[in-house]
């Protein structure tokens, strides 16, 4: 089911200019597939699937199957470090429990600039409204991730 589910997500998003998980949720439920809201969110998650700009500066959902060079990875990275440095409150620790507070309403974007950032300690993030909570692999790399995040929201 999950890959048929999959393969109609990336023949809709081929054919249909998709701007949000709703009208994608729209079509999916057209198509016949009826998911939550939190499975059409894992599977763009999981295709990996991006917003692109289109020429009438609106976002649509595409699929990027080339590489990016080193200078786009650098790239992305710094715009990562900049939307978690924006967000970004504090930081605390309960042993291997990682708690972020950020600005209301930009947890969500935190969260997936720190999934982003691909930072081997965190095993996987909640986030809500202004509070993220990760999930780190033991209480000593838990004091050496907070360590790190606060290295990129001292950054210049």
């Amino acid at each position: 089911m999950k890959s048929k589910r999959q393969s109609e997500i990336l023949a809709l998003i081929e054919k249909y200019d998709i701007e949000t998980q709703g009208e994608l949720s729209n079509y999916l439920e057209q198509a016949g597939f009826h998911v939550t809201q939190a499975t059409l969110s894992r599977d763009v998650r999981e295709m990996k699937l991006s917003k692109v700009l289109m020429d009438n500066g609106r976002q649509k959902y595409a699929i990027l199957t080339e590489q990016p060079d080193s200078d786009v990875i650098s790239d992305m990275s710094e715009k990562y470090k900049r939307i978690f440095r924006d967000g970004f409150l504090s930081v605390d620790m309960a042993q291997n429990i990682l708690v972020v507070r950020t600005h209301s309403g930009m947890a969500m974007a935190v969260a997936a600039a720190l999934d982003a950032l691909k930072m081997q300690e965190i095993v996987g993030c909640i986030a809500g409204d202004d509070t993220i909570m990760c999930a780190i692999r033991s209480t000593e790399e838990t004091k050496k991730l907070m360590h790190k995040l606060r290295g990129i929201v001292n950054q210049v």
